[in-house]
Formats: C-alpha cells, structure tokens, sequence
C-alpha cells in the first residue's frame, strides 16, 4: 500500500510547533500501524488465495486477474483524492471511515457466492484503501513533531509495512489450507473493529484550513481511463486485439486519459500538478515505477498459479516459497539507505533493474518438473534484490528538489504508479499468457487427439508452462525497458547525495504482491 500518500496542499495545517506533544502519540502510531499492517496483509493474503477463489466462485482465466485490479485501479486512481480528502476532511475522521468501508467491503468480498461480488468487494477494498493509507500516514506527520521521534514513528510504519508482507503470505496460506480462501478476506473484520475502537480515544483529529477544493472530475477522467485501458486488454484475451470491442475500450482510455492530461493543464485545483512530472529525475521515476509494478506484479500472479497448480503445492508451502523474495527486499531496503548518499541513485537503480530484469528471463526455463532450490530461489532472490535497490533511491528521487507545496502529492505518484502499473500490467499479461496458451492448444491439439486422453492432458500441461515462459519473458521486457530508462533518463545532482540520506527511509515505498 501506499505508506507516504500524503497530498499535501499549500495551505496551513491546524498544528502548529507551539502544541504541545501528543502524551499518548505511541499508542495512536500502534493503532495506525495495526490498520496499515491490514491492508498490507490483505494484498499478499489475496495473492496466495487466488487459486483456491477462482475455483471455487468458476471465474475464467481471461477474468481471474480482476481480483488484483479491480482493488489496485481503485486505489491507485483515487490514491491523490484520497488525500486530499484526508487534509480537507479531518485525517482522523478519513481514517475512521476507512477502516469501517474496509471492514465492510472484506465482509462482502468474503461472502461472495460468484465473480461479480468477489470483484467489486475488491474495488471497493482499493476505494476505502485510498481513503485510509494518506490519512494513516499523514496521521503519523501531524502527531510527531520532533523530528528524531518522527524518524522513529516512520520507521515503525515502513517496518510494518515490510514485515506484513511476509505475514500476510504465510498467513494466506495458513487460512486457505486449513479453514477457506474466504477467510483471507474476513481476517481484515476484527482488525478493523479493534483499530478503530482504539482509535476513536487515542488519535488526535487534524485537518488542513483555507482553499478546500476537490479536483473530481480529474480523479474521474483518471480512474475512468484506467478501467478502460485495463478492460481493453481483457477483451483483447477473449475477443482479440483487432475486435471491435477490444478497439473501442482501448481507444476510449486513449480519449479519457488525453482529457485528464488536459483537464490538469487548465484547473486551479489540479489533482495531479503537471510541473510535478516535467522534472526530469521525477518523470523518469514515475515511469520506473509503473513500468516495475508491471512486470512485477503480473509475475506474481503467474507464480502462484504456477506453483499451485503446475507443482501441485499446497496454499500453505506456496505462502513460505515467497518467503526469501520479502527478507530479500528488506536487506535490500537497508543496503540502499546506506548506500544512497555516497552513490546518488543512479548506480543503484541500475544495478538493481539489471539485477531483476536478468532474474525474470531465469524464470523462462520453468517447466513441468523445474525445482524450486535451482529454478526459482535464486530469481526470487536476485529480483528481491534488484526491487530492493531501485525502489529505495527512486522514492527519494521522486523527491528530489520538489517545492515543499508539491511533496505530498509527489510522494503519492510514486505508491500510485506501482499501483496502477501493477493492475495494467497484471491485465496486459494475462491477456498474453491467455492467448499464448490458446495457440499453443490449436498448435497442437489434433496430434495429442491422435494418442488419446492421457495425451491431451499432457498437452494442457505444457500449454500452461508455454503461457507462463511468455508471460515471464514479457516481464523481463517490462523490467528491461525500465532498466534502459534508468541508464538513459536518471541523472545523479547535489542535491540528491545531500538529501536522500534523510529522505530514503521513511519515503521507501513497501512493494505489495497483489
């Protein structure tokens, strides 16, 4: 999720220096960290129950990738609007009414009894998750004023959010294997209700003063392009690229995007400030993150499935399998912080889009009977690794030399990017996979007819590790573009060897799997 989605605007905010300190801000940052420990929980527990819900709700393999996008369309495209709201609204009251719209979408979403329900739970889950990831962060800016607590406060809230990835994994399997999938989604109920019970008496209400408007119809055209875009290439998996359908959603994103582009170059109140992109080191940063949230994201999609249904392993040993990437990204994590004011971010982000870019072309040896000791830790590794080094230096770029009117809402592009790359690049290469498996069966269907059932079996086997190898090498594309876009585009300034010490670990995005 995103852990630093503060929009902040350029008005005053009610504290002030002369407000005394928080007596009990220790106690309001356990329950905002236990609120942002849920929804880091919730995309990893979901990622691990993928299999297990498709089965049970009959949803297609064109459909299946809705249950990662509808909730990171939502959350990605209103992330910016949500905190804005939470400046304008009262931090403290978005937060309430985050955790209970949470708590309410979890219950349906684990109550769904077919693929409609189940999606718009999710999309819901992304909605109510905008509204409660910029307050919960901006919550912890407004009650710690000292700058050293504040530096702890915000390391407590990253740890959370690292550490809860590697719980919700094994969490999800734990819950699919022995109870129900539908449990990965009700576990967020209780979390929910003790958060907020705690934080009605603990946490103190703060919200910004002045010009309060809302860009709607910005965050309309954006979140409206982006379902568009990510329903054309849904289409494109059932009905192919050139139908008629496939054209008309994927031409209606051009449009709507284009009007929000447009839109934000005329109103006074943009959602997103377009001088916030021309920035060189920013724009090449927000390009990174959505081109690694795609490939990223859509490999984990596929390794699931890999792992449980080509592999035959249980949801449980799947949730342990992922356990090497999340400590891998972490050690990564520190390595960066330390390493980011003596290189500037350059060398990093380079060495680590190599590093993961090299790791995906590994995965496309898989094959029916490929180990996980030789075939698959030492990818999960060396990318864990490499996410670890680019994520770390490009949230402190993305920060780099930005007006102080401007950091919030840059700092949000960069958790939004990964969102809304993760959701299209989850539907791009689903659509791939799809098709790369359908002409694998036409390619062979007639000489597995010829030696019986036993045959035919087989060939689905290996349609299905024919699909996952495209889809992989489509990923190792995504990861090579950003690479070549980090060599080219970044450049290493002053002010980013003097700054990113400061800013690296407590603006580190945490990386989500689902």
């Amino acid at each position: 999720m995103a852990n630093d989605a503060v929009v902040a605007p350029d008005i005053s905010v009610t504290s002030s220096p002369d407000v005394p300190p928080d007596p009990r801000r220790w106690l309001a940052l356990a329950v905002i960290a236990v609120a942002q420990l849920m929804v880091v929980l919730d995309g990893t527990i979901v990622n691990i129950a993928l299999p297990s819900a498709q089965k049970a709700l009959d949803i297609s393999t064109a459909d299946r990738q809705w249950i990662v996008t509808a909730y990171t369309l939502t959350f990605g495209g209103l992330l910016l609007l949500g905190g804005r709201i939470a400046d304008y609204f009262g931090r403290k009251r978005t937060f309430l009414i985050g955790l209970l719209g949470f708590a309410g979408a979890s219950a349906l979403g684990g109550a769904a009894v077919n693929a409609g329900t189940l999606f718009a739970a999710r999309g819901l889950q992304g909605i109510f998750a905008a509204l409660l990831a910029p307050a919960a962060l901006s919550l912890i800016t407004v009650t710690f004023t000292e700058a050293r607590e504040r530096a702890k406060a915000f390391g407590v809230f990253g740890g959370i959010s690292g550490g809860g990835a590697a719980i919700g994994l094994l969490a999800g399997g734990v819950l699919t294997e022995y109870a129900d999938w539908r449990w990965c989604l009700l576990v967020n109920i209780p979390i929910a209700v003790l958060a907020f019970a705690a934080a009605v008496p603990l946490v103190r209400e703060s919200k910004a003063q002045g010009d309060t408007r809302y860009d709607i119809p910005g965050a309309v055209l954006a979140t409206a392009g982006q379902v568009a875009l990510v329903y054309g290439f849904t289409k494109a998996a059932t009905d192919g690229w050139s139908s008629a359908v496939t054209i008309t959603w994927l031409a209606s994103a051009v449009v709507l995007l284009g009007a929000f582009g447009v839109w934000e170059s005329r109103t006074a109140h943009p959602l997103l400030p377009l001088r916030v992109l021309f920035d060189r080191n920013r724009g090449a940063s927000y390009l990174v993150s959505i081109l690694l949230g795609a490939g990223m994201l859509g490999m984990f999609l596929f390794m699931t499935f890999y792992l449980q249904q080509t592999l035959g392993w249980s949801a449980m040993r799947s949730g342990v399998a992922y356990l090497p990437f999340s400590g891998g990204i972490i050690a990564a994590a520190v390595i960066a912080s330390r390493l980011l004011p003596r290189t500037g971010p350059k060398l990093l982000m380079s060495v680590g889009g190599v590093l993961a870019t090299a790791s995906m072309i590994y995965l496309t040896r898989l094959d029916l009977d490929s180990s996980y000791a030789t075939d698959i830790l030492p990818s999960f590794i060396a990318m864990s690794l490499g996410m670890g080094l680019v994520f770390v230096p490009m949230s402190s770029l993305a920060l780099s030399g930005v007006a102080n009117h401007d950091a919030g809402v840059a700092s949000a592009m960069v958790n939004a990017t990964q969102q809304v790359g993760g959701s299209l690049g989850t539907a791009l290469l689903n659509t791939i996979f799809t098709t790369a498996v359908a002409g694998y069966v036409t390619g062979h269907a007639v000489e597995a007819a010829s030696r019986g059932p036993a045959a035919g079996q087989l060939m689905q086997a290996h349609a299905a590790i024919h699909g996952y190898n495209v889809a992989f090498t489509a990923s190792a594309v995504l990861l090579a573009v950003a690479t070549i876009l980090i060599i080219a585009l970044v450049r290493n300034t002053t002010t980013d060897r003097t700054t990113s010490s400061a800013t690296a670990p407590a603006e580190a995005a945490p990386v989500h799997f689902g």
